[in-house]
């Protein structure tokens, strides 16, 4: 699962690891605490050109007569992309990332709920696996794919987002790749060796939150196991 996460990265960092044009670059700034049906930074190719824009983020799917964000879509499981007529068409010709500094799970202690920030030990920028749609005028919006959780995420939920390495970005984002059995063992669990989690403020709790506050340490440290 995946229902809050980060994106701290500038301008330029985002430009040079997705090899954008700058021309095409939607303006950014750092955000602390994403939410569901905000917008959010999408890269999906066109004429064999990457573009960068802003889509909600809870999918809505073509033939749908709303053309609001769904809160009940904003995550895809992978095993199930190519028969739910929700994601289908979309898995099939309308892939995208979703670029992600960190984001953040809830681990119940006792009857409160510790949040803890997770993130590549080397503190990259990485890329979620995302679908995206367009329904009416232009309205377009995403969904983040899931998939099993890998030995770290299992103490938080038995789901976790689908986190592209970059060799499997071109492969991805490639519309004109409709072979979605060859698409489907991109989407694994990522390496648990290689990701952290860190105890941090209950300040993010609020989707109002914003700011650096969202990352400070927790004022207690519980342990994951």
């Amino acid at each position: 699962m995946c229902g809050r996460y980060t994106l701290l990265s500038n301008a330029d960092e985002i430009i040079e690891f997705f090899r954008l044009s700058r021309e095409i670059l939607v303006l950014l700034e750092s955000r602390y605490n994403i939410a569901p049906t905000q917008p959010v930074l999408v890269i999906h190719e066109r004429d064999q050109e990457r573009q960068a824009e802003q889509m909600l983020w809870g999918l809505i799917p073509s033939w749908s007569k709303d053309a609001k964000p769904n809160a009940s879509l904003i995550n895809a499981r992978s095993e199930t992309l190519g028969l739910k007529p929700s994601f289908r068409a979309a898995f099939k010709r309308r892939r995208c990332i979703v670029p992600a500094s960190g984001f953040y799970e809830w681990q119940k202690f006792n009857k409160a709920k510790q949040t803890f920030y997770i993130q590549p030990k080397s503190e990259k920028l990485f890329a979620f696996a995302g679908l995206w749609d367009e329904v009416g005028e232009g309205v377009r919006s995403c969904a983040i794919v899931t998939t099993a959780a890998n030995s770290l995420m299992q103490s938080f939920h038995d789901r976790m987002p689908v986190i592209l390495e970059e060799k499997d970005f071109a492969t991805w984002l490639d519309p004109t790749n409709e072979n979605v059995e060859a698409l489907t063992p991109l989407l694994k669990p990522f390496r648990a060796s290689e990701m952290r989690a860190s105890p941090v403020s209950n300040f993010v709790n609020s989707a109002r939150n914003q700011g650096p506050k969202c990352l400070e340490p927790a004022s207690h440290e519980p342990t994951l196991f």
